[in-house]
């Protein structure tokens, strides 16, 4: 998917929510664990309902990794399911890849050609030549972790060396890779003060933000310093969205609760319009 599609899907839906399917069998509704595949059944049963309110889907792949071939054949019926009945919407491999160039080539080319994701999410310590198998695909879009919303970002991110902390610098240097057009970025709602410095070095790039919901990140303040002429957001929702109900309502209870955020999305929208 280019760029200018998502945009397009954004305008169009007033929405640039991102839902993260990050599936526990512990949390999902009882009755679906008799299902033949319950992790594919609930997610599909969650975009169906949530799918004319986001642009985005995001399977976290270690929910799937967690339960062996039986995860991971869920994943592929997943991202299937998306792409033959919902092509117009942005998809996720939220992986955390990144390895020695060769390895991620491999990396690379199971999410983007096996399973047909649009992006993957890329650790950046390894430097560009771990990132650039990534970037080297057409229409793909490599998801750099840039400032992410967990306590422990401040163990690395945030430190700084000579003048300037580590995020910025690796957002500078992201800039001169390869194929640079093709990054995004992750940014944590939880750090919506970052977002106008983070701004002044990435001004046009999509950042997608995890942390909204259930880590309590603002989506106001996360547009009032993130958003860009061309939107440039992908706000993540996971268990905000789809543990919302753990009963046989489970997926109109998701549906309402991504109504909810992109009313609030729609608002932003037309405030800046």
């Amino acid at each position: 998917m280019t760029t200018e599609n998502l945009i397009s899907e954004i305008r169009k839906k007033k929405s640039f929510l991102c839902v993260g399917l990050d599936v526990d069998l512990e949390k999902i509704p009882e009755f679906l664990l008799k299902e033949e595949d319950p992790i594919f059944s609930f997610n599909k049963a969650i975009i169906d309902a949530t799918h004319q309110y986001s642009v985005a889907y995001k399977p976290n792949t270690a929910f799937y990794e967690a339960y062996g071939l039986k995860g991971w054949k869920s994943l592929e019926k997943t991202i299937k399911y998306l792409n033959e009945n919902y092509p117009e919407i942005f998809t996720i491999a939220d992986a955390k890849r990144g390895d020695i160039g060769n390895t991620s080539s491999r990396y690379a080319k199971a999410f983007f050609e096996d399973l047909g994701f649009d992006s993957i999410t890329v650790a950046p310590y390894m430097g560009k030549d771990s990132v650039e198998p990534f970037l080297a695909f057409k229409n793909k879009h490599t998801i750099l972790l840039a400032l992410t919303s967990n306590e422990g970002a401040f163990d690395f991110q945030t430190k700084k060396i000579g003048e300037e902390e580590l995020y910025k610098q690796v957002l500078k240097t992201s800039k001169e890779w390869h194929n640079s057009e093709n990054l995004m970025y992750v940014v944590g709602a939880t750090k919506a003060e970052y977002f106008a410095d983070i701004r002044k070095i990435i001004p046009n790039s999509f950042l997608l933000v995890p942390g909204v919901g259930a880590q309590g990140g603002s989506l106001r303040e996360v547009c009032k310093y993130g958003l860009t002429e061309n939107i440039g957001l992908l706000v993540n929702s996971s268990r905000g969205i789809i543990y919302t109900s753990k009963s046989t309502d489970f997926a109109a209870a998701a549906a309402q609760e991504a109504k909810n955020i992109q009313l609030e999305m729609k608002s932003i929208l037309n405030g800046v319009s």
